[in-house]
């Protein structure tokens, strides 16, 4: 989108933002434990979700139900040759580089799942600046954590999200948009990194939660299968980084 057009709605972009952000219902992150683990193989693998409220699983009541949960069940599911050490560093209203603060009590772990990006379409953050605060983030995560490989998440269509009016839904859609083409071409042949599509179906109203914003337990359960579809894919190429027990049983990732 042209900044004219952008400076040319902003008094009512402006207005909508804040109308919006004192109609919809604040939702609390989802209750429940933050780690765990799951399976009994052989196998060693530990799994970190950092990011924002979607990460905290803003919209559903217990982690159970939320993205962290969803992903360990299914990504356990996948790898029953595996025990699957999972944690979980979120925080609503977080922009991507306030995510790496997240990392402060992280424990090691060998692949990382990041969602973010719609707090930096909110804060109005640049696709280049975006990026180099996505290069922090990957840099903490693999020295301070040990992470072998990260998932990036797309930046959700925003466009979709019931819960903001128009023309503020259009213009964060767009936003999103160039974000997430950014990211995509950031992401390709960078080591250690993918950016799996977003194939989602989200002109299903029940996708989203009640603020029309956030994911729905019914979305939460299909973004944590397609993660782990995608992070199953690629075990055989990361190696555990967390040492110990697992060193005798290392799967590749890369």
């Amino acid at each position: 989108m042209s900044q004219a057009l952008k400076l040319a709605l902003a008094p009512l972009l402006l207005a909508q933002a804040v109308h919006t952000r004192w109609r919809l219902p604040r939702l609390p992150e989802a209750d429940g434990p933050r780690e765990g683990a799951l399976g009994a193989g052989p196998e060693r693998l530990s799994l970190i979700i950092v990011g924002d409220s979607s990460a905290a699983g803003v919209g559903v009541s217990s982690q159970h139900e939320a993205l962290a949960g969803q992903l360990a069940a299914a990504l356990s599911a996948r790898l029953p040759s595996h025990r699957l050490q999972w944690q979980l560093c979120a925080r609503t209203g977080v922009t991507t580089a306030q995510a790496i603060d997240l990392l402060a009590e992280a424990k090691p772990a060998d692949v990382a799942v990041v969602v973010s990006g719609v707090n930096d379409v909110v804060a109005q953050v640049r696709p280049a600046l975006a990026l180099k605060h996505r290069e922090q983030l990957l840099c903490a995560l693999q020295h301070r954590c040990g992470v072998r490989h990260v998932v990036m998440t797309p930046v959700p269509p925003m466009h979709r999200f019931a819960g903001l009016p128009l023309p503020l839904r259009w213009v964060a859609g767009r936003d999103a948009d160039a974000l997430g083409r950014a990211l995509a071409d950031w992401a390709v042949g960078r080591a250690g990194v993918s950016h799996p599509p977003f194939d989602l179906p989200m002109d299903d109203p029940r996708l989203l939660a009640r603020d029309g914003f956030h994911p729905s337990a019914l979305l939460y359960q299909h973004w944590g299968a397609a993660l782990a579809d995608h992070i199953a894919g690629i075990i055989g190429r990361v190696t555990p980084a967390n040492g110990g027990e697992a060193a005798q049983h290392r799967p590749q990732v890369g």
